[in-house]
């Protein structure tokens, strides 16, 4: 039985094929995290199964293309905020690696079920989030061809979602991360690299808008993932205008397409997906989308949230909190509390909800600590239940980070295996604070019961 634990920073490099995606502290504000895998347990890598793909051929395939464009229902940014309601990732899967290569089983999750997708709408989520990275799956320059057998494959995945009606997000996910043995959507590389890796790039989401073309408004595309110069020192101007120029590519390559990718919502990142560098004045900047055909805007800003860093996703015991916010009597920081949530929120509320761009906080998320502390259950509930419920409130779609691995150190709040529910505490918070009509007084960590304002 093998199991796989996220690192972070300076080990990330080494470590990180057999990892989940890149995932580390920002020091220059908002913590930006991905996909800790934490030892499960019960997940085993030498599960089989995975597609394995096929030979590149010379001429992209639209062979899954439905024949013709599915019904489409234009949706406001209010009505499409409304309608994406709770978000649930489906982590650790079709970004996963074996060696270098893609596979949904190759960080030791089970085979993508359609059982799985029906559990997740069950409990009451609206959205789905697919990390997907094509990599080794990629064929060579000029076409760039991506193996028919991946694409179907994540065709597949895809309608197991969309079929339980779950509006569902598709990437480019780990292909952008400097950890990764034969990354290419590589920001701070030089200028002479830049023309290859953008001719990449947009053959690659070409060939992934062809395919999904006729797909309805249940479907939206992600630009990329957690794209930065992997180094944690903030914005670099270079990087960040290339960053700038792939979300312009993203934007024109959809649109062009057709069909009803003429009028889709499209969502992407600033700088690694932080929200102060993102709003912040480093030089994010919204793509011009005047290919597009909807009565609107439909773009999207993608941004993650795991504050404080030391009680959501520190995997060092040594360093980590396992206490959050007012309530707390022990073992928390200082800073990184309610008022924190409270500001961040606001924030994207005003630079980009306001003027017309809903944001979704495509990741956000406690690692379980519960082996270390007896309280840390319900702090991580009081976290995640005010996350949600800020979000919502600030015109936010929040969307859980499950990377599939339970117990010490996992995010799972389903058991993929067993199609069951493990976490029904967290999931009841959500829902409680996504449902909710207006804002309400989230219940304190049981046993922690004080009137204390926030600090």
């Amino acid at each position: 039985m093998k199991t796989i634990s996220k690192k972070l920073g300076a080990l990330a490099a080494a470590l990180m094929i057999m990892l989940s995606a890149g995932c580390a502290k920002n020091d220059g504000g908002s913590d930006s995290g991905n996909a800790y895998s934490g030892d499960s347990g019960s997940i085993s890598s030498e599960n089989s199964g995975a597609v394995s793909g096929g030979e590149n051929s010379n001429a992209p395939d639209t062979s899954g293309i439905p024949d013709e464009p599915k019904e489409w229902h234009e949706l406001s940014q209010t009505e499409i905020t409304e309608a994406m309601g709770m978000g649930w990732n489906l982590g650790n899967q079709l970004e996963a690696l074996s060696g270098t290569t893609p596979k949904e089983t190759g960080w030791g999750n089970p085979i993508i079920k359609e059982d799985l997708l029906k559990l997740v709408k069950e409990q009451g989520f609206s959205t789905v989030r697919i990390p997907v990275s094509y990599l080794t799956h990629i064929g060579e320059g000029p076409d760039y061809t991506i193996e028919k057998s991946w694409l179907d494959r994540v065709q597949e995945v895809v309608d197991y979602s969309i079929n339980n009606g779950l509006y569902t997000i598709i990437n480019i996910h780990g292909d952008g991360y400097y950890t990764i043995n034969g990354a290419w959507l590589l920001c701070a590389e030089p200028a002479d690299k830049q023309t290859e890796i953008k001719a990449k790039y947009e053959a690659v989401w070409k060939q992934i808008a062809e395919r999904f073309k006729n797909y309805d408004e249940h479907l939206i595309f992600e630009s990329m993932n957690e794209v930065f110069d992997g180094k944690y020192e903030g914005p670099k101007a270079e990087a960040y205008d290339n960053i700038n120029e792939y979300n312009q590519i993203f934007v024109n390559t959809v649109r062009k397409t057709g069909s009803n990718n003429t009028k889709r919502w499209v969502l992407m990142p600033g700088w690694n997906t932080d929200i102060n560098s993102t709003i912040g004045d480093f030089g994010f900047k919204i793509p011009d989308d005047s290919l597009c055909e909807a009565d609107g805007k439909r773009i999207m800003v993608s941004v993650h949230y795991y504050d404080p860093y030391n009680f959501t996703i520190n995997e060092n015991m040594n360093e980590a909190k396992f206490q959050w916010g007012k309530y707390a009597t022990s073992s928390a920081e200082s800073g990184g509390t309610e008022r924190s949530v409270d500001s961040a929120m606001a924030k994207l509320n005003k630079f980009f909800v306001n003027e017309g761009y809903p944001v979704v906080i495509g990741e956000l998320g406690v690692q379980d600590k519960s082996a270390q502390s007896e309280s840390f259950p319900e702090f991580r509930r009081y976290w995640t239940e005010y996350v949600v419920s800020a979000a919502k409130q600030n015109g936010c779609v929040p969307v859980y980070w499950d990377n599939g691995a339970m117990g010490n150190k996992g995010f799972a709040v389903i058991d993929r295996w067993n199609a069951k529910v493990i976490q029904p505490e967290l999931i009841e918070a959500m829902m409680r604070a996504v449902n909710a009509t207006e804002p309400y007084e989230i219940a304190p960590p049981a046993g922690f019961e004080k009137d204390d304002d926030v600090a």
